[in-house]
């Protein structure tokens, strides 16, 4: 069955508008009234809905019962990525929310080839979220991950919050694997550098606010697969794949 996000209240019985790229999606798709499709606010639970009225520029569907189904991993991933080469950030994002995390945190490291303007991140921000929606739909995820705005690697590394840290280095002595056998599922974020790594001063300065260095075994895995990796890990150990 068809699922699109849609993030206005979901009422039971309510005739709702579709926003304009779902209605554009079901037109391209060739449902008709009638149809029966899956919806999604982001607050938890999904509803089915019937396609009341399909036009060309506009879709109305009837709301229908509210099920309570979820997704999510039962602790909280958050992958802070550095920037990498091209595309390559889509697929990581795409793939981070089928992999059930939480949260984005892009960041603007030392070594990353890719630097951002202002302007051209608030564009980078608005597409990587309408992946994370579009992922959500696919993978039948009904809560998106939170996506930060692009942070400067030393500030936001000084941060302090309640999640424990995890920066990947091939130069940590214990893995990741290793580690999370031996603790509980829990919160946790963890950093990734872009092509060549985070630089010596960043992983001492990140070491030194907290952070926790690990490595992903004897192998150096490439930006776009080691935090994928480590999400997979963590499922699979901890649960919720």
């Amino acid at each position: 069955m068809p699922r699109f996000f849609c993030p206005q209240p979901l009422v039971a019985g309510a005739t709702v508008s579709l926003p304009e790229a779902v209605a554009h999606h079901i037109q391209v798709v060739r449902l008709a009234p009638g149809d029966v499709i899956t919806l999604f606010n982001g607050e938890g639970g999904e509803v089915q809905a019937s396609l009341v009225a399909v036009a060309k520029r506009s879709v109305t569907a009837q709301i229908q019962a509210h099920v309570a189904r979820e997704a999510e991993l039962p602790y909280a991933v958050t992958l802070a990525q550095a920037l990498p080469e091209a595309s390559k950030m889509d697929w990581i994002i795409e793939k981070a929310i089928e992999l059930g995390a939480a949260g984005i945190v892009p960041l603007a490291a030392q070594r990353c080839v890719v630097r951002l303007s202002s302007e051209r991140a608030e564009k980078k921000l608005a597409h990587w979220q309408a992946i994370i929606v579009s992922a959500s739909e696919q993978c039948g995820r009904n809560r998106l991950a939170q996506l930060a705005p692009l942070q400067d690697f030393n500030g936001w590394s000084s941060q302090q919050d309640l999640h424990k840290r995890i920066i990947l280095t091939p130069r940590a002595e214990q893995s990741l694997a290793d580690w999370a056998r031996h603790q509980p599922p829990q919160a946790i974020t963890v950093m990734v550098g872009p092509e060549g790594g985070f630089s010596e001063a960043e992983e001492k300065a990140a070491l030194a606010a907290g952070a926790i260095g690990l490595s992903m075994g004897p192998r150096i895995l490439r930006t776009e697969t080691a935090g994928l990796t480590a999400l997979a890990t963590l499922g699979a150990l901890w649960g919720g794949m």
